[in-house]
């Protein structure tokens, strides 16, 4: 009996945290900060992910990733959706300025967001521009400073090669029309797969020791600071919010941009953010305890400390998670009625 109640005092002493609630309180208060987990099932994470109007199936992922990776979907033949959302590298490119076409940085010096738990968000591009994946893959094809092939230019490419043609057909049926919002659409369902579930997942899913006592230590200031204002939700981010509220942000002039025409800007998700270098719209941050100090004043109007911001780094840090396993694709071979690359 002694042994028994000493077993059972360790056990509830080793649940209260260091600030003073057990684990269930937090659990308890990080779901009423509006904090929600990526379902455990996946059953929950393809409900969570798929869209009626254009429904996941295996064979339109293996299609989609093939586009994905496919150079020839640019104008010179060398820029993929991968060059800039490096699934390698968190779904970015690690460079404050996106370059595309003739090594071009982006015009408004922006940073490529990651690709990885994109269909979280609630709109897609910095401005909020793009409701869906879908339209939102339409873009950077086209885009002059990106890959820079018009849309005629990609339909040639890729029905010119019997693979891709073949594919589509396997996919959509005999009577597919291959136009550029069906491969753009077909790359938006691979996009869609993307979700990192994280051992903080685990935590607001139940598991109370998948996060570590200075993880939760974290977690609790990520909430008490007020972070979770703006990062919330599954995504963790990925709506529109205003910024720099409580004070300007140091590196404002690094680029142009300045928001949608509210002067709104698109909140990152903070998934696997400690892939994600560098910061903030225009990649102006290289270190996330920085960013971390940065948004306390620009957002919140406060000084966060050295020790406050390690502490929710840390937190931070478990929000990195495991990643879907992707084979690199072989791409069907070009023909000679394939559309030549251009350089110019």
């Amino acid at each position: 009996m002694k042994k028994f109640v000493l077993t059972s005092t360790l056990v509830l002493f080793s649940a209260v945290s260091m600030f003073g609630m057990t684990d269930s309180d937090l659990l308890e208060k990080a779901k009423n900060s509006g904090l929600k987990a990526i379902p455990k099932s996946e059953l929950e994470i393809l409900e969570l992910v798929d869209d009626s109007n254009n429904p996941i199936t295996a064979k339109k992922v293996e299609l989609g990733k093939k586009l994905y990776f496919e150079p020839r979907l640019s104008k010179s033949g060398l820029i993929s959706c991968n060059t800039c959302h490096n699934l390698a590298m968190g779904g970015v490119d690690g460079v404050s300025a996106a370059i595309g076409h003739k090594w071009t940085a982006n015009p408004h010096h922006l940073n490529s967001p990651t690709v990885y738990n994109s269909v979280l968000n609630k709109v897609q591009f910095w401005n909020g521009r793009s409701p869906h994946l879908e339209d939102q893959a339409q873009g950077p094809i086209q885009a002059g400073p990106e890959m820079a092939a018009p849309s005629k230019l990609v339909v040639s490419r890729v029905t010119s090669m019997k693979g891709y043609v073949d594919e589509f057909k396997d996919t959509y049926g005999e009577k597919v029309k291959i136009d550029f919002k069906l491969i753009a659409d077909t790359i938006a369902v691979f996009e869609r797969t993307l979700i990192t579930p994280s051992k903080y997942d685990d935590f607001l899913n139940g598991n109370l020791s998948s996060l570590n006592k200075e993880e939760k230590e974290g977690l609790n200031l990520f909430i008490d600071k007020g972070c979770t204002s703006c990062h919330n939700d599954i995504g963790l981010g990925g709506t529109m919010q205003p910024f720099a509220t409580a004070a300007k942000y140091e590196f404002a002039n690094l680029g142009d941009f300045k928001g949608d025409k509210n002067g709104m800007v698109k909140t990152p998700t903070l998934r696997n953010i400690e892939e994600t270098t560098p910061y903030f719209h225009n990649g102006g941050v290289w270190s996330l305890t920085k960013a971390v100090k940065v948004m306390g004043s620009t957002q919140l109007g406060l000084k966060i400390s050295d020790n406050d911001a390690k502490s929710i780094v840390t937190f931070l840090k478990s929000l990195t998670g495991e990643k879907p396993k992707i084979t690199y694709p072989i791409l069907p071979v070009s023909t000679e009625a394939t559309p030549k690359p251009d350089m110019n």
